[in-house]
């Protein structure tokens, strides 16, 4: 079964495959690659067994304290004071 992807990276899912995994209008889903190289459409919460990759296993082990706002950091970080205006 084909379908086409639009300008804005969307496919409609066929009402065969729709119907077959139980998705319906307003439904969450994940799209992931599995070790074949072949792209998945899943319910999301459903549990996948992959391997972590980098990023899951660096995800939220940083331990900073920033010290100011939010709005600070991101001001010493971009550094919008110092644009000509």
């Amino acid at each position: 079964m084909e379908t086409t992807v639009t300008v804005k990276g969307q496919v409609t899912i066929p009402k065969r495959i729709r119907e077959a995994q139980g998705f319906s209008p307003g439904c969450k889903v994940v799209f992931d690659v599995n070790e074949a190289g072949e792209t998945v459409i899943r319910p999301a919460g459903e549990v996948t067994l992959r391997r972590p990759d980098r990023f899951d296993e660096a995800a939220g082990s940083a331990d900073i304290k920033l010290g100011c706002s939010t709005d600070e950091f991101m001001e010493w970080l971009r550094g919008y004071s110092d644009d000509p205006a």
